[in-house]
């Protein structure tokens, strides 16, 4: 990734976001999933085909996003080399969410701060799995913050990480194995089997940047004179009691930095599910806590993009 795109990229992400307007590689993967579970679903007959459906959907989607961006972006370089830069760089900015991901929070906190907890439940659905129609103030506050820590790592610092070791190619398909992850990978009836290798994969492709991710909140929170050392320790902790191999690492460290206390019992089309708890809560759980995260998770995609820049500098 050349450092200058890779800024060019960033700068890109931080000013204007995902508008809906501009195509989105994701959007097209969403349809693309969609579509081939529509294909394969039928030669699923039980759970020994229904997982090597899912598994042939997730690798078709996930060579087709690396081998057909590779493909396409080298001919643009080879046709016009201004054009493949500018290709280059859009969909470098499309595999991150900085900006959309701090807006979404602001969105819920302004709902908050203005008293209309309707408004706020509404905003946070926007960014969760869970449901939301009769969260209270504190559990919507507590569902954007654990957003704000998962998606710290594969909104940002994922990406981020697969556009320094494999260029854009490599980031869209980390791209595909996320979004495979949302729409499939999940542990109910229907996608058990089906979405198992995606979610398995998914868990391999965070692997490390969930780490790095956590990693960077203890930095964020020493730069920006917040708790580090409650951050190093809670990650130490607790992030192991997290039924996620990954999403337990960012979440601890940043419920360390804040000294809340995250995790609890989530409704998921109204069956409830407890999750281990995260943290100590040493403060309440409130829209200075959303604002607190907001500028952690700023501090920590900027401290990404900073070593992922200095890291192409040094391989170029």
């Amino acid at each position: 990734m050349s450092p200058i795109l890779l800024a060019a990229a960033y700068a890109l992400d931080r000013l204007i976001g995902d508008p809906p307007w501009l195509p989105h590689p994701v959007r097209w993967m969403g349809a693309a999933i969609a579509a081939g579970e529509r294909a394969i679903r039928p030669l699923a007959r039980g759970p020994a085909t229904a997982f090597l459906a899912g598994a042939a959907l997730t690798l078709g989607l996930v060579g087709l996003s690396y081998g057909a961006s590779l493909l396409a972006l080298r001919e643009l370089c080879a046709w016009s080399p201004v054009v493949g830069a500018m290709a280059l760089t859009y969909l470098a900015a499309t595999t991150l969410a900085t900006k959309d991901l701090l807006d979404e929070a602001a969105g819920v906190a302004d709902r908050l701060l203005h008293g209309d907890l309707s408004g706020a439940r509404q905003r946070v659905a926007r960014i969760v799995g869970r449901d939301t129609e009769h969260l209270s103030e504190s559990e919507v506050c507590r569902a954007t913050v654990e957003t704000l820590a998962e998606s710290a790592s594969d909104g940002i610092v994922a990406p981020l990480f697969y556009l320094a070791v494999g260029g854009v190619p490599a980031a869209l398909a980390y791209k595909a194995i996320n979004t495979l992850d949302s729409c499939i990978g999940h542990a109910d009836e229907r996608y058990f089997w089906f979405g198992k290798f995606a979610a398995h994969l998914d868990d391999i492709a965070n692997l490390i940047p969930a780490r790095l991710t956590a990693a960077l909140i203890v930095a964020a929170a020493w730069l920006g004179g917040d708790d580090w050392r409650g951050a190093l320790r809670v990650w130490l902790r607790d992030a192991r009691r997290h039924a996620s191999p990954n999403a337990g690492q960012p979440e601890a460290a940043l419920a360390g930095a804040l000294g809340v206390r995250l995790g609890g019992v989530n409704h998921y089309a109204g069956v409830p599910l407890a999750t281990a708890f995260l943290g100590d809560a040493r403060r309440p759980l409130d829209v200075a806590t959303i604002t607190a995260a907001q500028q952690m998770v700023s501090r920590v995609s900027w401290l990404g993009f900073a070593a992922t820049l200095i890291f192409c500098l040094w391989s170029t």
